[in-house]
């Protein structure tokens, strides 16, 4: 009995922890406000600000336009083992994407992500909210990622808005 007591003192606080952030049913993006907001109940529980691509204004039309697409999509997958230190995919192109792209003869990009900090940079987590850096996705610092990973379930719509 006094071992599982113990064992409960030294855990109580991984769990607390654990526990601060709820599931998201939804991640709203705004791009004008360059904000990232966790939504659960319609209700925002957490907000982020963020960075995007280096020409973010307009919705993204074609591979290489450094621009965050505009829509609604899905987190499809995560991956741990990503450049940026963790990634969650935004499922861009949508049908409509790839149909808009094929009436412009054009290739609509793909492999957007929420991502952490490029691995290797070292302090750029204190000025990358201030430049568009990415090449149309949506960067946090890594700490918001881990809250965001934690907090995100893969087939969590996101909407992402001017």
């Amino acid at each position: 009995m006094i071992k599982k007591i113990i064992i409960l003192i030294i855990l109580l606080p991984c769990l607390v922890i654990a526990g601060e952030l709820p599931k998201a049913d939804c991640v709203l993006v705004k791009k004008h406000e360059k904000r990232l907001y966790l939504m659960k109940n319609k209700k925002p529980f957490k907000i982020y600000r963020v960075a995007f691509g280096g020409n973010s204004k307009g919705p993204k039309r074609k591979e290489g336009d450094e621009r965050t697409p505009e829509g609604k999509y899905t987190l499809d997958y995560k991956n741990s083992d990503s450049d940026f230190y963790k990634s969650i995919h935004i499922s861009y192109p949508n049908d409509q994407d790839i149909k808009r792209a094929k009436e412009m003869d054009i290739a609509p990009g793909g492999d957007i992500m929420i991502h952490g900090q490029k691995n290797g940079a070292k302090n750029f987590e204190r000025i990358h909210r201030y430049v568009n850096w990415t090449d149309g996705c949506i960067a946090v610092t890594n700490t918001e990622m881990d809250e965001i990973w934690t907090s995100v379930d893969v087939g969590t719509p996101i909407i992402i808005e001017p």
